[in-house]
C-alpha cells in the first residue's frame, strides 16, 4: 500500500446540501484551506497539529480555493455571487471581492504578473456563458473575459511555459490561456475522452494529467497536446494531484468512494484505497506527502500519507 490512514479530523456538518468542494495547502503556514460549499465558507486545518481551526464564512457558493504563498493569499470562487474572493492567508482577513462570469470554479494563478484565471461552468440557457475571467489581483478589478468552447472544469497554471491550461467538458479539450496576452484561446488540445474534469502538471516531464468523466486519465504533452498514454478509472473522477516527490497520481473518485494512485511513469493503477461514498475532493500537502479526503457523509477529512 502506498497510501497508509493515519487519522481523521472532524470538520462543521452541512448546513445545506453542497458537502465540500476544492482544497489547497500552505506549505509555509501549515494549513490546509477547504471549500465547504455547503456552508458558502472555507474550513481551515493546521496541518502540523492535524486538526481543525476555524471556518471563513461569507464565500456565498465557494467551490475552488487556491492559495499563493508567494504574496500570501488564499483565493476562492464564489458561484453563490459570481466572484472571487482575495484573502490574506494568515488570518483569513477578505481584502477584496471581484465580478467574475457566471458559476466560478476551477482557478490558476500567474503570481509574477498577478494574474487569477477563474473558469466560469456559465448557464446553458445564457449564450455566450461559458467564459473564464482574467483578474489582476493586485488591482483587484476584472480585466476581461474569454470566451471558451464549452463548460470548463478545472485550470492550472504552467510557470515554465507561462500559460494557463483549462478542461473544456464538451466538447472534450484542454485550451490554452498565454499569460502575456490572456484575451483569448492559443491553442486547444483535444482530449479522447468524454468530459476532462480533473487537470494536473508534471512541470519535470512537461507532462498533463487529465482525469475524465468516461472514467479515463489522459497523459499527454503540455506543449503539443500529443496524446502520450491513458488508462482506465474505476469510476467518474473528479479532483487529482500529481505527488512530484513519489511520481504518484492522486485521483478522487466519488462512486465508489476511493483514491485511485497511479504510477505516473508507466502510467498504471498501483492502488485504489477506499474512502467514503461521495467523496469526490481531496487536498494534497507535498511537503509531508500527505493527502487529505473530505467525507461528506461523516463531515470529517481522512488523513493518508504516502509511504511509497
Amino acid at each position: 500500500m502506498s497510501l497508509e490512514n493515519i487519522g481523521y479530523i472532524e470538520l462543521p456538518r452541512h448546513e445545506n446540501p453542497g458537502g465540500f468542494d476544492h482544497a489547497a495547502v500552505h506549505g509555509g503556514l501549515g494549513r490546509l484551506y477547504v471549500a465547504h460549499t455547503g456552508n458558502s465558507a472555507l474550513d481551515v486545518i493546521d496541518c502540523r497539529a492535524q486538526r481543525y481551526l476555524h471556518s471563513i464564512p461569507d464565500l456565498p457558493g465557494v467551490a475552488g480555493v487556491m492559495v499563493s504563498e508567494e504574496q500570501n493569499l488564499v483565493l476562492t470562487s464564489n458561484r453563490g455571487e459570481n466572484t472571487v474572493g482575495i484573502l490574506a492567508a494568515p488570518d483569513g482577513r477578505l481584502r477584496a471581492k471581484v465580478g467574475v462570469g457566471i458559476g466560478p470554479n476551477g482557478l490558476a494563478y500567474d503570481p509574477g504578473r498577478s494574474l487569477l484565471l477563474t473558469a466560469n461552468v456559465g448557464e446553458p440557457a445564457i449564450p455566450g456563458s461559458h467564459t473564464v475571467s482574467v483578474v489582476n489581483v493586485a488591482g483587484r478589478a476584472l480585466i476581461g473575459h474569454v470566451p471558451v468552447p464549452g463548460r470548463t472544469r478545472w485550470a492550472i497554471f504552467d510557470a515554465e511555459a507561462e500559460a494557463f491550461y483549462v478542461n473544456v467538458a464538451d466538447p472534450p479539450a484542454i485550451v490554452v490561456i498565454e499569460a502575456r496576452a490572456p484575451d483569448h484561446v492559443h491553442r486547444t488540445f483535444p482530449i479522447p475522452a468524454k468530459g476532462p474534469h480533473g487537470l494536473d502538471l508534471d512541470a519535470r516531464a512537461h507532462r498533463l494529467f487529465c482525469a475524465c468523466d468516461a472514467s479515463v486519465v489522459v497523459a499527454l504533452d503540455a506543449g503539443t497536446g500529443r496524446i502520450i498514454d491513458q488508462g482506465d478509472l474505476g469510476g467518474g473522477p473528479d479532483v487529482i494531484f500529481f505527488n512530484a516527490d513519489r511520481r504518484h497520481l492522486y485521483v478522487a473518485v466519488g462512486d465508489p468512494g476511493v483514491i485511485e494512485v497511479w504510477d505516473t511513469e508507466r502510467l498504471r493503477r498501483l492502488e485504489a484505497v477506499p474512502t467514503e461514498k461521495g467523496a469526490h475532493t481531496i487536498g494534497f500537502d507535498p511537503s509531508r506527502n500527505r493527502v487529505y479526503a473530505f467525507l461528506p457523509e461523516s463531515h470529517r477529512a481522512a488523513i493518508y500519507v504516502d509511504g511509497a
